[in-house]
């Protein structure tokens, strides 16, 4: 085990793109943070963090949420 420091933030995510995250947490039995923590840790090593199991539940959730952005949005994203 390793110790942390957790600091409490506040971010601005895409309504649906939260929705997703949520329901991945709770379909993983984890936090929000812990999932976006674990996220963050794998992409910073150029890793993929999910299975190709999770990958199928996160293309269901996507559906169920209406969730149509992909990477290629990512740095072109407006808000209304």
């Amino acid at each position: 085990m390793v110790t942390v420091d957790r600091v409490q933030t506040g971010l601005r995510v895409e309504r649906n793109v939260l929705k997703v995250l949520k329901g991945l947490a709770e379909y993983l039995d984890m936090s929000l943070g812990d999932l976006v923590e674990g996220i963050a840790l794998h992409a910073f090593e150029g890793v993929t963090p999910f299975s190709p199991e999770t990958l199928g539940k996160i293309q269901q959730l996507k559906a169920v949420y209406g969730l149509t952005l992909t990477a290629a949005d990512a740095h072109g994203l407006t808000e209304r």
